[in-house]
């Protein structure tokens, strides 16, 4: 299994930027919600000081395609300038959940309409870097279909179950070839939930029912890869690196609560992970993971550990994103949620570094032998300021 790195930097950051319709029609935009729209050159030049240069960052379809056709590229410009001017590598998601109100996601044109958008896009970004771009084409297609058929989102399409599964595979078919097909040294890179489900009382009916959920988990990834419904047009060269987001309610019972770490039914991390590189034998890494409060260094803890134990069970796990890397407010209520590394801009202009965080990371690098340039140059800028 090839080792090449694809990854400017192991540990990496995710900036939230859903900008979906809620069920009762309120726009999110979660990039203009933590003000890193308007501190994009300044949160890419913390990180790049912090030694993460690699980060995961995304467009908003709906400011860029106003009207059918017509781009206006002003609100994505400065971030690929930023990146440009700091040195780091984007993972550029195309569509996290949100596409402008003329575009229906359960129209027979959808995957036209996206892959016109994303061949824009690679234009725009070829104009500006001229590197190959690295892209997440649509995040989490498997919670998003979820989310649409149990009523969280707004409905899209005919309700049927597994429809808009094979919509969503076909629009990134549509776009993958598109692009592959003008830029073949393009990245394509995948953020896929990675769940465990176990049955409440282990009765056989309720054990293989939990077994068919869990293992709907690999849908996506295997339609994308042509390896089931050949006929939505996927192909193994469409998944350059296999993308799972992670977090500590990432397992439940079926139909039932989350089951919490510790606890019997709790499947090791380190097990999942090794059961997606034997089903692939593909690159990977943990596209997002992130706790809490105060449980977030522990939580960077404890994968990191089961990381390196997948490693050295032979699976070729490349990176670990942070995600999301600034505290935001929540979906549903705008609740403060106080995760990753960075607090909101607060009055002096800067984003305040959430400490314990970063000594875990600073931890974690010098375990996993990883990211030394970074460091190195971290302590150079430490002492030019």
């Amino acid at each position: 299994m090839s080792r090449d790195r694809t990854f400017a930097s192991f540990f990496q950051a995710g900036f939230e930027c859903s900008s979906h319709r809620r069920r009762d029609g309120v726009r999110l935009d979660l990039i203009r919600a933590t003000s890193h729209d308007r501190h994009v050159a300044s949160d890419y030049r913390q990180c790049a000081e912090l030694g993460l240069r690699t980060l995961r960052d995304g467009l908003r379809w709906h400011l860029i395609e106003k009207s059918p056709g017509c781009y206006d590229w002003s609100s994505w410009t400065p971030a690929l300038e930023a990146a440009e001017r700091n040195g780091l590598q984007i993972i550029w998601d195309l569509f996290h959940y949100g596409s402008p109100d003329h575009v229906d996601q359960g129209s027979p044109d959808f995957p036209r309409r996206f892959a016109d958008f994303a061949m824009a896009a690679v234009e725009v970004q070829q104009s500006v870097s001229g590197r190959p771009p690295i892209l997440c084409l649509l995040n989490e297609i498997s919670f998003l279909c979820w989310a649409v058929e149990t009523g969280y989102f707004p409905r899209v399409g005919p309700g049927k179950t597994g429809w808009l599964k094979r919509q969503l595979v076909k629009t990134a078919v549509a776009a993958a070839t598109a692009i592959r097909e003008r830029w073949p040294e393009t990245k394509f890179v995948w953020a896929e939930p990675l769940i465990h489900i176990a049955p409440k009382h282990h009765r056989k009916q309720e054990v293989a029912a939990a077994e068919r959920r869990r293992l709907g988990q690999f849908e996506a990834y295997d339609w994308l890869m042509g390896r089931e419904e050949p006929e939505l047009g996927g192909r193994e060269d469409f998944v350059d690196l296999v993308g799972l987001n992670f977090y500590p309610h990432n397992q439940w019972y079926l139909d039932g609560p989350t089951i919490p770490m510790g606890h019997h039914e709790y499947r090791p991390l380190a097990d999942m992970l090794e059961e997606v590189a034997e089903r692939y034998g593909k690159p990977m890494f943990i596209a997002e993971t992130g706790a809490e409060g105060s449980g977030r260094p522990a939580w960077l803890h404890y994968v990191c550990d089961e990381v390196r134990q997948a490693q050295g069970r032979g699976a070729n796990i490349q990176g670990i994103c942070l995600y999301p890397i600034t505290a935001y407010p929540g979906w549903d209520n705008s609740r403060h949620c106080e995760v990753g590394l960075f607090a909101p801009v607060g009055s002096d202009g800067k984003r305040h570094v959430f400490e314990p965080l970063r000594q875990e990371i600073d931890r974690q690098r010098a375990i996993f032998g990883v990211d030394k340039m970074s460091e190195a140059k971290l302590r150079r800028l430490h002492v030019a300021r």
